[in-house]
C-alpha cells in the first residue's frame, strides 16, 4: 500500500513512473519462471543420463556448485525439483507459461501427487507463494497426525539448560505441539503487556547518540522475549494471581470438526489457529483441560459471531454481509492511520488519510480455457502472468486443506518422497 500522498504513476523529472517499474518487475518474474523450467528441465536429463560422471564429480548437485556456481545443498533442492517435475507434467505446464514461480513449484513438489496435482495447481494459481507454502505446511502436518505420532512427541517433551562462565542461563527445549501452541501465546501476550507497560511509564526520549544503541539493543526482539520469559516466570510463582485467574491467563483457539471429536479421523479439521495440525487425541485433551467457547460454522463461515470482534461503533448492523476481513495491518491504518473503508453497492472501496480512493487491482485472467493452449511464453507474458488470480485475499487454510486431502487417494506416498 503506497503512502498518503503518494501516486503510483507520478514520476520525478528524469524517473520512470513506479507502475511501469512495476511491471517490468513482473514481467522478468514471469520470465523468470518460464526460463527456471526450461534449466530444471535439462537438469533433470542431465542427473538421468549421469552426464556429471565424465568429470568424475560426485554428483549433480556438486557439479552444478562447480559449473553453475551453485551452492550445494540449493543444487541439490535443484536436483530434486528438477526429477518431481517429471511425474507433474500440468505443475511444470504453468511453470513453463511463467504462471507459477518457482518458490510455489518448490512447495508443490514437497505435496503433490498424480491424484492432487490439478487441485493443487488451481490453488497454487490464486494463492500467493506464502499462502501456498503455509497450506502446503498444513498438508502435510495434517497427514502426518496421528494419536502415535503425538504420543511420541509428548515423550521427546524436555528442558535442559547450564549456567554460562558468567552465571547467565542457556537453555533449549522441546514441547509438543499444543503445549507448544501454548507457550508462544504466553510469551506473546507478556511480552505485549511489557511493550505497553514500557511506553506508558517511559515515554520515548528525544535522539540521542549516546544512548541510542543501547536502548536498540534493548529493544531487540529477542531481549524483549527474554524478558517476557522472566515476567512468565514471576507470574507462575504468585500463588495469589494463579487463584484469582482459576487456570491458564491466555486463550488458545483450537479448530476441530465435531467428528473429529467423536472418533479418530485425522484428515478432519483438527490444528491450532494459525500454527500446526493436531492428532484428535489431543485436541480432545485440551477440550478436558479448558473452558470451551464453541463457535457455530458452515462451510467455514460462522453461522454467529460475538458482537465484540466487529467494529460496531458507527452504527453499522453486525451481519455477515456488512463485514470485510483485514489483515492486522491494515485493520490498525482503518482505526489509527487514517485510511477509510466504505461500501458501494457489493464493492468495498478504501480511500487515503487524503480522500483519495485505492485504485482496485486490475483484474487478472481466469479463464481456464485462455491458459492451456501451448503457446511461446516469451512472446505472451506480461506483467499479469505471475500474478496470483486473487488480491491476496484471506484463505482459510484449513478448508484448502481439506479439499487437497479429499482428492489425496495415495497421499501417504509423499511422505517418503521429500
Amino acid at each position: 500500500m503506497c503512502s498518503p500522498g503518494s501516486d503510483r504513476n507520478s514520476a520525478v523529472a528524469g524517473e520512470r513512473p513506479l507502475i511501469d517499474l512495476e511491471h517490468e518487475i513482473c514481467v522478468l518474474a514471469a520470465h523468470q519462471a518460464a526460463t527456471m523450467c526450461r534449466w530444471l528441465t535439462l537438469v533433470a536429463e542431465f542427473d538421468e543420463r549421469e552426464g556429471w560422471r565424465a568429470d568424475g564429480i560426485l554428483s549433480c548437485a556438486h557439479w552444478l556448485s562447480w559449473r553453475c556456481s551453485i551452492g550445494l545443498r540449493a543444487g541439490r533442492e535443484y536436483v530434486r525439483v528438477a526429477h518431481a517435475l517429471n511425474e507433474l507434467p500440468i505443475v511444470r505446464e504453468a511453470f513453463g507459461r511463467g504462471e507459477l514461480s518457482y518458490c510455489k513449484v518448490r512447495a508443490l513438489t514437497r505435496a503433490v501427487t498424480p491424484a492432487t496435482e490439478e487441485a493443487f495447481v488451481e490453488l497454487a494459481r490464486h494463492a500467493t507463494g506464502a499462502q501456498l507454502e503455509k497450506v502446503v505446511r498444513g498438508y502435510r502436518g495434517t497427514l502426518r497426525a496421528s494419536t502415535g505420532q503425538a504420543r511420541r512427541a509428548h515423550e521427546q517433551r524436555h528442558l535442559s539448560y547450564f549456567r554460562d562462565d558468567d552465571g547467565s542461563v542457556v537453555f533449549s527445549g522441546r514441547l509438543p505441539a499444543g503445549e507448544g501452541a501454548l507457550f508462544l501465546k504466553a510469551l506473546e501476550a507478556a511480552t505485549e503487556q511489557a511493550a505497553s507497560r514500557c511506553s506508558a511509564e517511559h515515554p520515548p526520549p528525544l535522539p540521542d547518540p549516546a544512548t541510542d544503541a543501547a536502548a536498540e539493543a534493548e529493544n531487540r526482539p529477542g531481549a524483549r522475549r527474554a524478558d517476557a520469559l522472566v515476567a512468565l516466570a514471576r507470574a507462575g510463582l504468585d500463588a495469589d494471581a494463579h487463584d484469582r485467574t482459576g487456570g491458564d491467563p491466555v486463550e488458545l483457539v483450537v479448530h476441530v470438526d465435531a467428528q473429529t471429536l467423536a472418533a479418530e479421523r485425522i484428515r478432519e479439521r483438527c490444528e491450532v489457529d494459525g500454527g500446526p495440525a493436531l492428532a484428535p487425541e489431543t485436541a480432545r485433551r485440551l477440550g478436558c483441560d479448558a473452558a470451551l467457547t464453541r463457535i457455530i460454522e458452515r462451510d467455514g463461515r460462522p453461522l454467529s459471531i460475538s458482537r465484540r470482534t466487529h467494529h460496531w461503533a458507527r452504527g453499522g448492523p453486525t451481519k455477515l454481509d456488512n463485514l470485510v476481513q483485514l489483515c492486522s495491518h491494515h485493520h490498525r491504518l482503518v482505526h489509527e492511520g487514517g485510511y477509510h473503508v466504505e461500501r458501494a453497492g457489493p464493492a468495498i472501496r478504501f480511500r487515503r488519510p487524503g480522500g483519495r480512493e485505492i485504485a482496485a487491482v486490475p483484474a487478472a485472467v481466469t479463464a481456464h480455457s485462455q491458459r492451456t493452449g501451448p503457446r511461446d511464453a516469451r512472446d505472451t507474458i506480461d506483467h499479469t502472468t505471475i500474478r496470483p488470480l486473487s488480491a491476496g485475499d484471506t484463505l482459510d487454510y484449513s478448508i484448502a486443506v481439506e479439499c487437497l486431502l479429499a482428492k489425496a487417494d495415495h497421499a501417504p506416498a509423499i511422505l517418503s518422497s521429500a
